[in-house]
């Protein structure tokens, strides 16, 4: 397994450049294909009944603030993408909100690269819930990068939240090119004393033996977390010296907002190192 198409959310937060030069990092080891994809922020549902709004000036200026805003993100991606010496890329801008629009073209590649939420950096085109809503919606596996911090590597070091559920399954195989690059994957399986019907009398057992046949040093390694699994995780991240998590997205669709399991939620609020998720 190869990525052959990597999409990169492309805007003009402050966390921006970090995201684009690792998905270009990725591109070139895989030898990928790398589209950048800048959103105006405008749901295409707007254009449904489009005749009343462009026939106001003001929202026609608004939308061309919008689009040049867009566009310029998209000519640092260029930039960025040519100095890395990538070999296969595209722009593309798309009149869109974010979260719908890049779940949408998201279906034609392989691999995602998105941001973290930073509060502090709002953008009036990507909702608090952008991380949360593309991991649940776009159906391919998404690498969210931290808004804080600069990753030299991405997966030299990878920790792998393992639990036997189908979300973890996922994102163990959709990991598993940046995975044969590693030094080490490192398997956590968490309170596995409760649940040995999934996990078997070896916990970890059977996912390191299907790691190892794809060509990955794997280690196994049994962890107790009275409740809060989530910073033990980000904790055990921190112990191993990991540059990237490996885990399920747990959760359902958006209703009011989005609704995640605890582990999801606490990781995607606290992280200090990408981590590629799976639903």
């Amino acid at each position: 397994m190869t990525y052959q198409s990597i999409l990169v959310h492309v805007d003009q937060s402050r966390n921006a450049t970090e995201r684009m030069r690792i998905a270009a990092r990725i591109a070139i080891a895989e030898h990928a294909h790398l589209i950048g994809v800048a959103m105006t922020g405008v749901s295409r549902w707007m254009y449904a009944n489009s005749a009343p709004m462009f026939a106001d000036p003001g929202m026609l200026i608004n939308l061309d603030m919008l689009r040049d805003k867009a566009q310029n993100a998209l000519t640092e991606f260029e930039g960025i993408v040519k100095s890395m010496g990538v070999e296969s890329y595209e722009t593309r801008l798309v009149d869109d909100e974010a979260a719908g629009g890049l779940s949408m073209q998201a279906r034609y590649s392989d691999l995602v690269v998105i941001g973290q939420t930073d509060l502090e950096d709002p953008s009036p085109s990507v909702t608090p819930d952008f991380p949360e809503y593309v991991v649940l919606n776009c159906g391919r596996p998404v690498l969210i990068v931290p808004y804080v911090g600069h990753f030299a590597t991405v997966g030299e070091r990878a920790l792998l939240a393992w639990d036997a559920g189908v979300p973890a399954a996922r994102a163990v195989s959709a990991a598993i090119p940046l995975l044969r690059r590693a030094k080490i994957a490192q398997v956590a399986v968490f309170n596995a004393a409760g649940d040995l019907g999934k996990h078997g009398e070896q916990p970890g057992a059977d996912i390191a033996l299907y790691l190892a046949r794809h060509k990955v040093k794997v280690n196994v390694s049994e962890q107790h977390a009275e409740s809060d699994v989530g910073n033990a995780l980000l904790s055990l991240a921190t112990d191993f010296a990991s540059d990237l998590i490996v885990m399920g997205g747990y959760g359902h669709s958006r209703f009011r907002e989005i609704l995640l399991g605890g582990v999801t939620r606490t990781v995607l609020d606290t992280m200090t190192v990408p981590v590629l998720m799976s639903h």
